[in-house]
C-alpha cells in the first residue's frame, strides 16, 4: 500500500457560531455547567458518544448540521450569551486584585509540572500530582492570579489500562492528535510555529510549543516531536513517565531549561510580564534553576554566586514525596554528560551544577544527582503539601541544614485543595444554591449554612448520585469483560451489579505498595460477610493504575480484579479500568464513604477524600495526610495504626481487622440506622458537619490563596529586591555567604554567664543571660545571637524549644563580643537552656537557611 499523505481539516464555524470555537478551547467548559450545556443541547446522544468533548463534537458536525444550528435564532442567542459570560469571567477583578490594591503581589508566576490533570480531553496526568497541578491552575484562574503553567506534551499521555482475561493489567498507548485537542501551537508574528532549543549529548534537541487556556490562565506544553529531531528526539515527548534514566533526564532537561525559554517567548509575543516567582512542582522541572542563572549570569554582569541568590530569593518549590524512592536521581556520569562539554550551559560550569544535588550527608549516595536536593538548596521558601507531610519532610531532608533542630528545618506545609467547580455533582451545586443561596461553590463563605438543606433532600440527592454510579458501573463493567473476552449474551449478571440501597464504599488512586489495595483482602472471608450481609450489605467499588514497570503492583491489581471476579461476589464488589477524570467525577459523588487506608505516614497529602466529602461522602482513613490534620471524629471514621509494629504482615493484620470492625459496628450500623421516615438522621447529621466544617478548608481556593499569600509575595518581594541598584543585594549577599562560610569555622561562644537563678526557681521568674562569642572574621552585625531554651529530657536534650535573641552589649578589646538577654521561666519540671550563633543578613529567608550554627 503506498503512503498515505495525512493532513488536518479543521471545522469552519458560520459567522453566528464563531464563539462556539472559544467556548470549545478554553478549558473553562470543563468546570463550568451552562457551558456544558450548551453544548450537550447540539447533540446529546452524539455528546455522550464523544466523552463530552467540546472539540470532537464540533469536529463531528457536518456543513448541513452547521448551518441548521446557525438558522436557529434561539441556539445562537445562547451561543451569545455563552460567551458573553466567558468574556466576564476573563475580564471581572477577581481576589488578586482587591489583594494587590493592599500590598505589592507578583506581575506573574510561573507554575512548572511535570503533569497537568484539567480535564480527561486533555490527558496530561498521572494521578494525583497532575490533578493537583490542574486544580491549582484552575482556582488561580477564578482567584485572578496570574500564574502561567509549563509543562510537557505527551503525544500518547499516561496510558490507557485494561485488563486480561486474568486480570493482569494491560497497557495501550493511543496516539493524541493535539489538533484535535483544546490546544493551539503557539505561533511568532509571520505565524511560524515559535520552537525553543537546547543542547543534549551529541545533538540539539527542538520542541515547539502548545498552548492551552485554562480560564485565565494559560499552560504552556513543550512537544518535542518535530521534523528538526532525530527519532529519539521526537519521541522524548511521547509518554508521561514512560522513559527511565537517560530519556527521563532528557525530559527534565526539557522541561526546566525548555521551559524558562518557552516562557521568555511567550512574554515576547503576547507583551505579558515576565514571571517574578518560579514555583517548581516537586522536583521534575529543577533544572529550570540553572536556565535562569545562566540568563543571569549573561546578561546582567553577575557570576554565578550572584546569579544564584536571585534565582533562589524568587522561587517555590513544593515537594509532594514522603519517601526517598519516590525522587527522581540521576547518575553524576549523566548529569555530566548532559550539563558538561558542549551542553554547558553558558556561565554555569558542570562542576558547579553537581553540588546543587550532592548527597553530600551521612546515608547519602555520592554518585548520585538528586533532583529533591537540588530544588530545596535553589529555593527560599519550600513546603510539603499537609502538615504531616510538612513534618515528615523536615526529618526526611533535616541533613541538609546539619546542626538544627527538625522543627526549625525550612520547610513549611500548605495542605493541598481540591477545586470544587471541577468535582462538585451538579445535583449538589443546585441544592447549594437553593438551600444556601451559594452561586459559587468555590469559595470559602456560605458553607455555614449547610444546615438549611432538609434532611431528607440531601438523602435524596445522594440516593440519587448513588443510582448515578450503578449505571456509571454496569456500562464500564459491561465493557471491560468485553474487552476481556467475554460475550455479550452471557453478561447479564451485569444488570444486578451494585444496587443504589446498599452502602456504597469507593477506593481509587495509583497503585504503589505503600497504598495497600489489597488490605481489604487480609481477611477474605471476613469481606465476604460484610459484602453479603443479609441485613447491613456493603458494595466496593475499587480503581486504580500501577505503573507499568511496577510489577507488584500489577499482581495486586491482579488479586483484586481475580477477587472481585467471584460470581459470588461480582455485585457486590468491582474493579474498574482506566481510571481517569471522568470516572472520577461519577465515583466522588456516588459513594457515601471514601476508603483510605496507606502505610503512615507515606501519603503526602492525599485530595480524593476531599472531593468525595464535598459531595456529602464520610472518609474512612488511616490518620495520614490531611485526614491527620482534619479528621474531628464526626465527620468520619479514623483506621487505627498499629504503629511500633515492625513485622509488615502482622502490621497489615491489625490494621485490617480495625478496619473491618469499624465498618460492620460503625459504618454499616449507622448508615442503615433509619427513622420511621427511612432516614439515617445520625449519617445525615455526619455528612452535614462534614459540609459544614470540611467545605471551606478542603478548596483549591483556599490553596492557591495560601501559596500566594505565604510563598509567591514573599518570593517576589525577596526577588525584587535583589535586583534593585543593579542587583546590589544579592552581590552582598554572595560575598556574605562566602565569607560566613569560612568564618564560621572559627566562631564558638566561649562562656555564658547567668544571674537571677534562685535556689527554688519558679515559673515566671527571669534568669539574665550574657554569652562572649568570637566571631572571628565576623562582625557583631553579621550574625544572630540566640539563647534556646525549653524542656530537658532523660537524655540531657532540650525538647519544646523557645528562641530568643540576644543583643550586642558590648565589643571587647580582646575580639570578643558580649551578647546580651533575658529568659523567662515558661514551665515546670526539667528546665534548660544554651546559646547558639546564627548568620545573619537581609537577603536570607530564615537564620537556618545557610545550614550554619555554633552552639554552646
Amino acid at each position: 500500500m503506498k503512503a498515505i499523505r495525512r493532513f488536518h481539516v479543521r471545522t469552519v464555524l458560520p459567522e453566528p457560531l464563531v464563539p462556539l470555537g472559544e467556548l470549545a478551547t478554553n478549558l473553562r467548559w470543563s468546570w463550568h455547567p451552562r457551558t456544558r450545556d450548551l453544548f450537550q443541547d447540539i447533540n446529546p446522544g452524539r455528546w455522550r458518544a464523544l466523552h463530552q468533548d467540546p472539540v470532537a463534537l464540533l469536529a463531528s458536525l457536518s456543513s448541513d448540521e452547521l448551518q441548521a444550528l446557525a438558522s436557529d435564532e434561539a441556539f445562537v442567542a445562547r451561543v451569545a450569551e455563552a460567551s458573553a459570560s466567558l468574556q466576564r469571567y476573563l475580564t471581572a477583578p477577581g481576589w488578586y486584585e482587591g489583594l494587590r490594591q493592599r500590598q505589592e503581589c507578583p506581575a506573574a508566576i510561573a507554575y512548572f509540572s511535570a503533569e497537568f490533570g484539567i480535564t480527561h480531553v486533555l490527558p496530561q496526568y498521572s494521578g494525583g500530582l497532575g490533578i493537583l497541578a490542574g486544580d491549582h491552575l484552575k482556582s488561580a484562574s477564578d482567584l485572578g492570579v496570574p500564574i502561567v503553567g509549563i509543562g510537557l506534551f505527551y503525544q500518547t499521555g499516561y496510558f490507557k489500562q485494561g485488563l486480561s482475561a486474568e486480570g493482569w493489567q494491560q497497557e495501550r498507548y493511543p496516539i493524541l492528535d493535539a489538533d484535535d485537542l483544546p490546544l493551539s501551537l503557539l505561533r511568532d508574528a509571520a505565524d511560524a510555529p515559535v520552537k525553543i532549543r537546547l543542547a543534549l549529548p551529541g545533538r540539539e534537541l527542538c520542541a515547539q510549543i502548545w498552548r492551552a487556556q485554562v480560564g485565565r490562565v494559560p499552560l504552556l506544553l513543550l512537544d518535542s516531536d518535530v521534523e528538526e529531531n532525530d527519532a529519539a528526539g521526537r519521541e522524548l515527548t511521547h509518554r508521561l513517565y514512560g522513559g527511565a534514566g537517560e530519556q527521563r533526564l532528557q525530559q527534565e532537561v526539557l522541561l526546566g531549561i525548555g521551559g524558562v525559554r518557552a516562557l521568555r517567548r511567550w512574554s515576547e509575543l503576547t507583551g505579558d510580564p515576565a514571571p517574578e516567582v518560579y514555583h517548581c512542582n516537586e522536583g521534575h522541572a529543577g533544572f529550570l534553576s540553572l536556565e535562569r542563572i545562566s540568563e543571569l549570569v549573561t546578561q546582567n554582569d553577575l557570576d554565578l554566586d550572584q546569579a544564584m541568590q536571585v534565582v533562589r530569593a524568587s522561587n517555590v518549590f513544593t515537594t509532594h514525596t514522603p519517601v526517598p524512592a519516590g525522587i527522581d536521581r540521576f547518575g553524576v556520569d549523566q548529569i555530566r554528560a548532559h550539563f558538561g562539554d558542549d551542553c554547558e550551559l553558558p556561565g554555569v560550569p558542570v562542576d558547579r551544577v553537581l553540588p546543587l544535588g550532592a548527597e553530600n550527608y551521612d546515608g547519602g549516595d555520592p554518585n548520585v544527582f538528586n533532583m529533591a536536593v537540588m530544588g530545596l538548596r535553589l529555593a527560599q521558601r519550600s513546603n510539603g503539601v499537609s502538615e504531616l507531610h510538612g513534618a515528615v519532610s523536615r526529618t526526611m531532608f533535616r541533613q541538609l541544614w546539619p546542626g538544627f533542630d527538625e522543627s526549625e528545618v525550612p520547610i513549611t506545609s500548605i495542605t493541598n485543595g481540591v477545586h470544587a467547580p471541577t468535582w462538585i455533582d451538579r445535583r449538589v451545586t443546585d441544592m447549594a444554591k437553593e438551600y444556601m443561596g451559594l452561586d459559587s461553590v468555590r469559595d470559602a463563605e456560605g458553607w455555614e449554612r449547610v444546615p438549611a438543606i432538609p434532611a431528607e433532600q440531601l438523602w435524596r440527592v445522594k440516593r440519587e448520585l448513588r443510582e448515578q454510579l450503578v449505571h456509571d458501573v454496569r456500562r464500564r463493567v459491561r465493557k471491560s469483560w468485553m474487552r476481556r473476552g467475554a460475550a455479550g449474551a452471557e453478561l447479564g449478571w451485569v444488570n444486578e451489579v451494585l444496587d443504589p440501597e446498599v452502602l456504597t464504599i469507593g477506593f481509587a488512586r495509583r497503585v504503589p505498595t505503600y497504598k495497600r489495595l489489597t488490605l481489604m483482602l487480609r481477611d477474605p472471608e471476613r469481606l465476604r460477610r460484610l459484602l453479603l450481609d443479609p441485613e447491613r450489605p456493603v458494595q466496593i467499588v475499587v480503581a486504580g493504575k500501577s505503573h507499568p514497570a511496577d510489577e507488584t503492583g500489577k499482581k495486586l491489581i491482579q488479586q483484586m480484579v481475580q477477587f472481585a471476579d467471584d460470581p459470588d461476589l461480582r455485585r457486590r464488589i468491582v474493579f474498574l479500568p482506566n481510571y481517569d477524570i471522568e470516572m472520577a467525577q461519577q465515583l466522588y459523588p456516588g459513594c457515601d464513604v471514601w476508603l483510605n487506608n496507606p502505610l503512615r505516614p507515606f501519603e503526602a497529602c492525599g485530595t480524593s477524600g476531599m472531593k468525595a466529602a464535598l459531595n456529602g461522602a464520610l472518609n474512612l482513613s488511616i490518620l495520614d495526610g490531611w485526614w491527620d490534620e482534619w479528621f474531628d471524629g464526626e465527620n468520619g471514621w479514623a483506621i487505627p495504626t498499629a504503629d511500633g509494629v515492625e513485622d509488615v504482615e502482622r502490621r497489615d493484620d491489625l490494621e485490617s481487622a480495625a478496619l473491618y470492625d469499624l465498618i460492620e459496628t460503625s459504618v454499616a450500623a449507622r448508615f442503615y440506622d433509619r427513622d420511621e421516615q427511612g432516614l439515617p438522621q445520625h449519617w445525615l447529621r455526619m455528612v452535614t458537619h462534614t459540609l459544614q466544617t470540611l467545605g471551606p478548608k478542603v478548596l483549591a481556593t483556599r490553596m492557591v490563596r495560601d501559596y500566594t499569600e505565604r510563598l509567591y509575595a514573599p518570593a517576589a518581594d525577596a526577588g525584587r529586591a535583589m535586583r534593585a541598584d543593579d542587583f546590589a543585594q544579592a552581590r552582598d549577599l554572595a560575598a556574605y555567604r562566602e565569607r560566613a562560610g569560612a568564618a564560621f569555622q572559627e566562631v564558638r561562644v566561649e562562656h555564658v554567664d547567668a544571674g537571677g537563678v534562685t535556689d527554688a526557681p519558679q515559673v515566671g521568674d527571669r534568669i539574665t543571660v550574657r554569652a562572649f562569642v568570637w566571631l572571628g572574621g565576623l562582625g557583631a552585625d553579621d550574625v544572630q545571637v540566640e539563647v534556646v531554651h525549653g524542656r530537658v529530657n532523660e537524655d540531657d536534650e532540650l525538647t519544646a524549644v523557645t528562641t530568643e535573641p540576644l543583643t550586642v552589649g558590648e565589643s571587647l578589646p580582646d575580639g570578643r563580643h558580649r551578647f546580651d538577654g533575658d529568659v523567662t521561666i515558661s514551665r515546670t519540671g526539667a528546665f534548660g537552656y544554651t546559646v547558639r550563633v546564627l548568620p545573619r543578613h537581609p537577603g536570607l529567608a530564615s537564620a537556618a537557611e545557610m545550614g550554619l550554627v555554633t552552639n554552646a
